[in-house]
């Protein structure tokens, strides 16, 4: 059964689609890589090793022309979490957030915004968790510290966690957020690695009173082979439909 659509409904809500993808800085096939995300329609790409150094911006800006897209925030500004997005997004405020630095381990950080939607307004977080076990489970606090700092109702978070369901910094997040694929599961279900998708280490989640229409890794993507995702880069992507309340009108 194919995700639903993009739309918006009679009563301001808003069904989005959003898409997490650990790109590897872009070091593979770019070609296939965009021919993925175009192939999913998101409003919203969570991205994880956006590239970092030399010429970092004009590289995230060729992804998002590619893909049909636009930058949002992120990049090397978050070490490594990007966010790109539709013209269907009304940005309301973004910020890059470096989390602390654990000696002889990698920077890390948080790609976040508020947007509007429909009628619908989100905070968006991108992330990419740590390989250290204690680091992880501290940066899983952080984010749902930031989530909460956002100030919105409600909010989708995602990205690679180098964990699994079983882990502690995932069960953490799936103990306070809505872990998609396991609410309504779509698709595919390993994310890691392309050629054998053995681990769940990558995911979407949202907070209470967003509905989960479907979550999983997407198959039968028209226009994309097989050859495609093994060749893009060394995930497998998430992708989730949601339906976001609208947001109470504000007084004028």
């Amino acid at each position: 059964t194919p995700l639903p659509d993009s739309r918006t409904e009679p009563d301001g809500s808003a069904v989005i689609r959003v898409l997490s993808y650990n790109v590897r800085s872009m070091r593979d096939d770019t070609a296939a890589l965009a021919r993925v995300i175009r192939a999913c329609a998101p409003d919203l790409v969570l991205v994880q090793e956006a590239p970092r150094f030399l010429r970092w911006r004009k590289a995230a800006a060729r992804l998002a022309k590619r893909s049909e897209l636009v930058v949002l925030t992120g990049g090397a500004t978050a070490a490594g979490p990007l966010l790109l997005c539709s013209l269907r997004v009304t940005v309301e405020r973004t910020e890059d957030v470096l989390l602390p630095l654990t000696p002889g381990l990698h920077r890390r950080g948080f790609a976040t915004a508020v947007v509007r939607i429909g009628g619908a307004r989100l905070g968006v977080l991108s992330c990419h968790l740590s390989l250290q076990r204690d680091e992880r489970l501290a940066q899983a606090d952080l984010l749902l510290e930031r989530l909460a700092a956002m100030d919105v109702e409600h909010a989708v978070a995602g990205g690679d966690l180098n964990d699994v369901p079983t882990g502690a910094a995932f069960a953490r997040l799936a103990g306070r957020l809505q872990d998609g694929r396991a609410v309504r599961p779509w698709g595919g279900d390993a994310t890691f690695t392309p050629q054998e998708p053995r681990r769940r280490i990558d995911a979407v989640f949202a907070t209470p009173g967003v509905e989960v229409l479907g979550c999983g890794v997407p198959a039968g993507l028209p226009g994309v082979s097989d050859a495609d995702l093994r060749a893009a880069t060394d995930h497998l992507p998430v992708l989730a439909a949601l339906r976001v309340p609208a947001a109470p009108r504000r007084k004028s």
